[in-house]
């Protein structure tokens, strides 16, 4: 195994909190320690230092990884501090005004990063990165599992660059630059990868849900994805943007099936609500919200 550097979390401040990790900045200020939850072992962690250092000696802006750190019972790494950051996310609520200079920034911003050629000797496919999670776990059913290995292979792949977690969250600005974070999924592929999350979001997570993610309640969210996905691909009608939607549904049943995947470890029984939703995204229909 890599090895870790011991560090005392005394040393450090809770400063921020996701789905997967805790983050923690030293007291002098001179690292961002992000401590992965406990079950998450070091395989993982270890990925994505491996990718936010290969991001960054890219030349694609993001915190420079410095190393690899344990408290003794959690992995994690730590990164540089960018002074005064907050994410797109957290200025628009704290700023609402601030929500269609920000979506329009992102939108350029995801543009760029998209149109970025991949070295494709560095950075997986994200269809490689999908596949043997579908193909190996025991919590999609296998009817369900052929469905999602056809529309994988449906897909023509791309050579340029994909986030992999593509959202306002996963952005901060220190007001004069901004800097891409959480870069586990860092891939390349097809952009719809991307741009399905955010339609995802903004249609499917409950308003509880939503402020726990982006301090955001949904009509926000909802707002931000209408003019990104306008802004990003010049729609001029609602039907334009409809039809699209409709064409990423078959990313968004992908990518959520994988997300499931991983958040039970590919292990457990397949569940027939989420058995029943992806299967309708592969239909090409977009159920109600749930929760």
């Amino acid at each position: 195994m890599t090895e870790y550097q011991k560090i005392n979390l005394d040393d450090y401040i809770q400063s921020g909190e996701g789905a997967q990790a805790l983050t923690y900045t030293r007291k002098d200020g001179s690292a961002l320690a992000k401590m992965f939850l406990y079950g998450l072992g070091a395989e993982t962690v270890e990925r994505e230092f491996r990718i936010s250092k290969a991001v960054y000696e890219a030349g694609i802006p993001c915190p420079k990884p410095i190393r690899l750190v344990t408290d003794g019972e959690r992995f994690g790494a730590e990164y540089e501090v960018i002074a005064g950051k907050r994410s797109f996310a957290r200025v628009i609520s704290q700023e609402p005004e601030r929500l269609e200079p920000l979506t329009l920034k992102f939108a350029r911003l995801g543009k760029q990063l998209h149109a970025t050629p991949a070295n494709t000797a560095v950075f997986p496919d994200m269809k490689d990165v999908i596949r043997p999670w579908i193909e190996k776990s025991t919590c999609i059913s296998d009817t369900l599992r052929k469905r999602l290995l056809e529309a994988l292979d449906s897909i023509p792949s791309q050579k340029t660059c994909l986030h992999g977690d593509f959202h306002i969250g996963n952005i901060i600005t220190n007001g004069e630059k901004d800097y891409w974070i959480d870069l586990g999924d860092f891939s390349y592929g097809a952009p719809e990868w991307d741009l399905s999350m955010n339609y995802y979001l903004a249609e499917y997570i409950p308003d509880m849900y939503m402020d726990q993610l982006f301090h955001l309640d949904n009509a926000t969210f909802r707002k931000h994805w209408n003019l990104l996905v306008k802004t990003y691909y010049g729609f001029q009608t609602p039907e334009e943007q409809r039809d699209y939607e409709k064409h990423l549904l078959k990313f968004v049943a992908i990518k959520y099936a994988f997300g499931v995947c991983k958040r039970h470890n590919g292990q457990g029984e397949p569940n027939p609500r989420t058995e029943g939703l992806v299967q309708a995204f592969l239909d090409g229909k977009a159920p109600g919200n749930f929760e």
